[in-house]
């Protein structure tokens, strides 16, 4: 393998602890509740809104404040994420299965209770987050559904676009707030935020840190990190296409990360060419060029195969395969969050319409782990329904093994049955 191009930062240069800040702000809002949160809500967020909670009628005053034609794709999207989420549920079955006479075993699929929704606004408005969150815990029939953004830039409160994302979710309750104050609340509850079963949604470093410490005593989905992509391209890609793939995930944060992997040093000298061209043209170009100089990478590989066990090892967010067989190529593939199969395929339309969810694992956890998805809200909780013929059959089993542990109430609950 050849490094046509590496990334020039050392990621663990700069990894300044967030720990402690993060620990400070949970044990205030732990003790001092909507106080605590609002202080910080204005300290970090340069906002104070009148009240956490968003009233209804200002959800819906958002409508008019959004361009109908963004209100109309919010709902196509919402429609397709609503769709993909309906079909992935539908392959979840409950089960019922007697083993032996009188002795019934299964699990029953229990919607969590409530859910808090995190839907970050640092740099750009994200209504597509909205609906990612929120969407998948209704469809899983999560009773009580909260939604929080942090004030917008330049707005009074939370973005409208946002606001209007959650409502076409279906979220039930909103509240202007974000950062480890947010997770807090949630995890916590206040006088004004109930706490919540499970938090999901992206956040920053610390609202990340925040989900790790609120950790147990609340559900999360995953410690999300800065956007990935993988980009597996032969010589039959198109340079330009490729090159503005890895712009559009490197505009997301300045530590956001970009792999190009091709078997082609042609398609490696002319994908490089083609980034250093669109960024000149590029309005995000600030975030976007420092992320590519700091984060991008380009690897020449020998073969598809070490192709496919390099980025298997990377484990990215985000994978595109564009080679002149995308779906043998990505076939061979088995690490990733979400993959992309043909030139044809973007990320960016996994981050807004294809369908499929945009939360998603990083940091090499889709080794082991998956994106958020309906599945993400419901409790697969087993049980055992045995009759006096069932109980008579596993009676003495299960008295010999509680004897053999020294568990000798064990032991009698079971012959008590014999």
């Amino acid at each position: 393998m050849i490094v046509f191009k590496e990334a020039e930062k050392n990621p663990n240069e700069e990894k300044a602890s967030v720990e402690q800040v993060v620990r400070d702000i949970l044990s205030a809002v732990r003790a001092g509740g909507d106080a605590a949160v609002l202080d910080y809500t204005e300290r970090f967020d340069g906002y104070r809104p009148a009240a956490l909670r968003v009233p209804a009628d200002a959800v819906k005053a958002a409508y008019s404040k959004v361009e109908p034609e963004t209100v109309a794709n919010l709902k196509f999207a919402a429609d397709r994420i609503r769709g993909f989420a309906e079909r992935q549920l539908a392959c979840m079955k409950e089960l019922r299965w007697e083993i032996t006479p009188g002795v019934m075993l299964g699990h029953r699929l229990i919607p969590i209770a409530s859910c808090g929704c995190y839907v970050p606004a640092g740099r750009y408005p994200l209504p597509s987050s909205a609906l990612m969150s929120a969407i998948p815990a209704k469809v899983a029939g999560v009773k009580r559904v909260a939604a929080c953004s942090p004030a917008s830039r330049g707005q009074d409160g939370i973005h409208p676009a946002v606001l209007v994302a959650m409502d076409l979710a279906g979220v039930d309750e909103v509240y202007c707030m974000g950062g480890a104050q947010a997770i807090a609340a949630y995890a916590f509850g206040t006088d004004s935020v109930k706490g919540v079963d499970i938090i999901v949604g992206p956040g920053n470093k610390y609202v990340t840190e925040a989900k790790r410490q609120a950790g147990g005593s609340v559900g999360i989905d995953m410690l999300a990190g800065p956007s990935e992509v993988v980009i597996i391209a032969d010589e039959t890609a198109n340079p330009a296409w490729v090159a503005a793939d890895a712009l559009a995930r490197c505009e997301h944060d300045p530590n956001s990360w970009t792999v190009i992997v091709t078997t082609s040093r042609s398609l490696a000298e002319k994908a490089s060419a083609e980034i250093e061209s669109q960024l000149a043209t590029l309005p995000t170009a600030e975030i976007a060029g420092r992320s590519w100089r700091d984060n991008g990478r380009i690897l020449i590989v020998d073969s598809e195969d070490e192709a496919v066990s390099v980025t298997d090892d990377i484990a990215p967010e985000h994978l595109q395969v564009m080679t002149a067989d995308s779906a043998a190529t990505a076939a061979k593939l088995t690490n990733f969050g979400s993959l992309f199969i043909g030139h044809d395929a973007p990320v960016a339309f996994g981050d807004y319409v294809s369908g499929p969810n945009h939360i998603l694992p990083t940091q090499r956890c889709a080794r082991f782990s998956n994106g958020v998805f309906a599945g993400t809200f419901l409790k697969v909780s087993s049980f055992q329904e045995i009759t006096a013929e069932g109980a008579k059959y596993l009676s003495g089993p299960c008295a010999h093994l509680a004897g053999v542990e020294g568990l000798f109430g064990h032991q009698r609950s079971a012959q008590l049955r014999g």
